[in-house]
């Protein structure tokens, strides 16, 4: 099996070991600095109710090390999304469920934060949880975002054209909801995904969000909704239990502004945030591979995150994501640019990822892609075959044997 190196060996163990030293998170005491990003792999089946299989694939990360875990996109209200299988949380059920995944993680030593979704426009009304929502699709502006995914739907179709919300505060409530369901269910905070191209995005960026009135127009007013959420859950978890991600480069669900556009609007709203006394902000960092192009031209409005933002947080943390590896990682702590870097792809095929750092155990490079989300068209055949590249990835003492 490939692996990836260095191990611990090598003369960059000093720089690795930045990332075994301890973190202080708000209240929380991090036994060490392998933060796991939230990464859809759309395994809820048959329902959208958390599985016992979901309970093994994120203890297997806690036991391997990770100090903190974000959970996977969880949809804060029925939705028809690009992903079938995603998980909710706006029933008990969904609270009874997520409390077997939280209880799991605490036991083998790691906190969990649960990632607060809601996708907007990115539905389609043909989806079977759309149809099941009995609900329209509704986004800022009545305008939909340029690209097909749906790929469990004959034809793979673009994105449904939405219908404007008519009172975002709705929506706020709904996080607020959200909130309180993930406080129950055991989670220790609350990730708000203000990036992707999903609600909170098309509010902030001027290309989705042509609204006239309170929520549209001006950079204060596209932030209202974003800066609202937070405000809600930091009412329900304590602001120092709340993180917000951001992704102000991507163009990523057809957004991206002009740089000015994008600068303005993005200080003013990670100013506004940091007053909050905010767990931390994340930013994924511009990554021209994954820039769509839509219409000929990429789509999204590359710069870099460290220089545009890192000097306005006063009181958050200041996190990077965005496909690092353990040395650029450690290298970005031990120099400053960031008080913590979020692994994604690396914990997949990585369960146990600390211990393996911190016993200079090759990384498992080998990964099957087409296991990464449920099928593609949407149905499930087999049930135990979607252990199949998420929870039979071997740890690295396994490996040794």
């Amino acid at each position: 099996m490939e692996a990836m190196g260095p191990s611990l060996s090598t003369p960059t163990v000093p720089l690795l070991s930045t990332l075994l030293t301890p973190l202080r998170l708000g209240p929380l005491r991090l036994r060490n600095k392998f933060l796991m990003s939230a990464l859809t792999r759309d395994r809820c089946y048959p329902t959208n109710v958390p599985t016992d299989m979901m309970v093994e694939y994120y203890r297997q990360r806690a036991k391997g090390g990770a100090s903190l875990i974000v959970s996977e996109g969880i949809l804060i209200e029925r939705q028809g999304t690009e992903w079938p299988h995603a998980p909710g949380i706006w029933s008990e059920e969904h609270i009874a469920a997520w409390k077997k995944i939280t209880d799991a993680v605490h036991k083998e030593g790691a906190y969990m934060y649960a990632q607060l979704w809601h996708v907007g426009r990115v539905r389609h009304s043909d989806a079977p949880e759309q149809i099941a929502s009995g609900q329209p699709i509704y986004a800022p502006s009545p305008i939909a975002a340029r690209f097909g995914k749906f790929r469990f739907l004959p034809g793979e179709p673009p994105c449904s054209t939405p219908l404007e919300i008519q009172d975002p505060t709705e929506y706020v409530d709904m996080f607020r909801q959200a909130a309180i369901n993930a406080k129950k269910a055991g989670f220790d905070g609350v990730e708000v995904l203000a990036g992707g191209g999903y609600l909170i995005h098309t509010f902030l960026d001027n290309t989705s969000n042509k609204r006239t009135d309170a929520w549209g127009g001006s950079v204060r007013n596209r932030a209202r909704f974003g800066l609202e959420v937070l405000e809600v859950v930091s009412e329900v978890f304590g602001a120092n239990r709340v993180g917000v991600k951001l992704s102000p480069a991507s163009g990523h669900n057809d957004v991206g502004m002009p740089l000015k556009d994008t600068l303005e609007t993005y200080s003013y709203f990670v100013s506004e945030a940091d007053k909050l006394g905010l767990a931390y902000m994340v930013f994924i960092r511009d990554i021209d591979f994954f820039d769509p192009v839509i219409d000929g031209q990429k789509r999204g409005t590359p710069h870099d995150m460290v220089s545009s933002y890192k000097h306005l947080l006063q009181n958050s943390l200041f996190f990077l994501n965005g496909e690092f590896t353990p040395i650029p990682a450690a290298d970005a702590i031990a120099s400053g640019r960031a008080d913590g870097v979020f692994f994604g792809r690396p914990f997949i095929n990585n369960p146990d990822l600390p211990k393996r750092i911190e016993k200079g155990i090759p990384l498992t490079m080998e990964m099957d892609i087409t296991t990464l989300y449920g099928p593609t068209d949407g149905i499930v055949k087999d049930v135990e075959a979607l252990r199949k590249g998420y929870t039979d990835y071997p740890e690295g003492a396994e490996q040794e044997k």
